[in-house]
């Protein structure tokens, strides 16, 4: 293990001829390709949605974020981790099967999400964007979902810039990397196929512009819960405490955001942040470890008993928010 851990902080791997290479390259690359129907009917739904965003209401609004934070939180299934290096791809259009999702989501927060976008919209000005980030997980379907997600914050005036966070290295199977990110956004451009070449110029666009922003930082690859980033990396702290909402992808970072710990399922997701509070978050996460907190009384037991696996199996999944101080 601590040979391992010697490889992984070790300041070689960012050096040549071994920093561009990726062990996980070529299993997040198949992971991609195999997803290619559930991409192409993704990037579909989204460009036509655009043609009449404007027209829409505040009703409507809200429902195509609804979905589109569904799209993101079941895209989180195609985790190579998970599988084992096993196909983990997304094979049908994602948008089919939402409405009979909706009862193994077990927290859904999205009302406040959408409460809390939709105020600091109200309260912004001219000198004060409203800021969105997004803590992504894995590379695939995911990352997609997930800038398809950020796409719509901008189109529908929800959100003015979108910061990214990726792992600096090659990391836990199919994490993104900027490698990871930057050649999703090309692979899209030149697809052979009008919509999801649209939505990579368009995102390569956003990135040109500045709206839509990259970052990565050696804190999300080591072995802290996030309750010591204040301390460990304060300057990773500082920036995020600039957001106006948090989105964390994944098991793994509710497991940091929860000291991985095996709390009653009862305990209140606020507490269980163990005073990380940067800024509003909101977790979005398929269920594939046994932390969970949160839930109302006899919700965990209640699946428990007829579902052992429940808590392992992705087979559920949290919208998760916490408003902060």
């Amino acid at each position: 293990m601590w040979q391992v851990c010697l490889y992984i902080c070790s300041p070689s791997i960012f050096s040549p001829p071994i920093d561009n290479f990726d062990v996980f390259k070529e299993g997040k690359a198949q992971n991609f390709f195999e997803s290619q129907e559930a991409v192409i009917a993704l990037c579909t739904y989204f460009q036509e949605l655009l043609k009449n965003i404007k027209d829409l209401d505040e009703k409507q609004l809200q429902e195509e974020l609804f979905k589109l934070l569904q799209v993101s939180l079941w895209g989180n299934k195609c985790d190579l981790s998970f599988s084992a290096g096993e196909d983990s791809s997304q094979k049908s259009s994602p948008l089919q099967s939402l409405e009979n999702m909706i009862p193994y989501i077990l927290v859904n927060d999205m009302e406040k999400l959408w409460s809390l976008l939709v105020n600091a919209k109200k309260r912004n000005t001219e000198k004060s964007n409203v800021r969105v980030d997004i803590i992504l997980d894995n590379a695939g379907f995911e990352l997609v979902s997930d800038l398809v997600l950020a796409d719509f914050l901008l189109s529908s005036k929800l959100a003015d810039e979108v910061h990214f966070h990726g792992k600096s290295i090659p990391w836990y199977v199919s994490d993104t990397t900027k490698h990871d990110f930057n050649w999703t956004i090309k692979q899209l451009q030149s697809a052979n196929h009008m919509w999801m070449s649209r939505c990579g110029i368009n995102w390569e666009g956003n990135l040109k512009k500045g709206v839509w922003v990259y970052r990565d930082h050696m804190f999300w690859t080591l072995p802290h819960d996030f309750s010591s980033m204040a301390e460990v990396a304060p300057d990773l702290y500082a920036d995020l405490q600039k957001s106006n909402l948090l989105l964390f992808k994944g098991d793994l970072n509710y497991r940091k955001l929860t000291g991985d710990r095996k709390w009653e399922y009862t305990v209140p997701f606020h507490q269980a942040l163990n005073k990380f509070h940067p800024a509003p978050l909101c977790s979005l996460r398929t269920l594939k470890s046994d932390t969970q907190a949160g839930l109302k009384p006899g919700q965990g037991e209640q699946i428990q008993a007829s579902e052992p696996e429940w808590m392992v199996n992705g087979k559920y999944g949290v919208v998760q928010f916490d408003a902060s101080l």
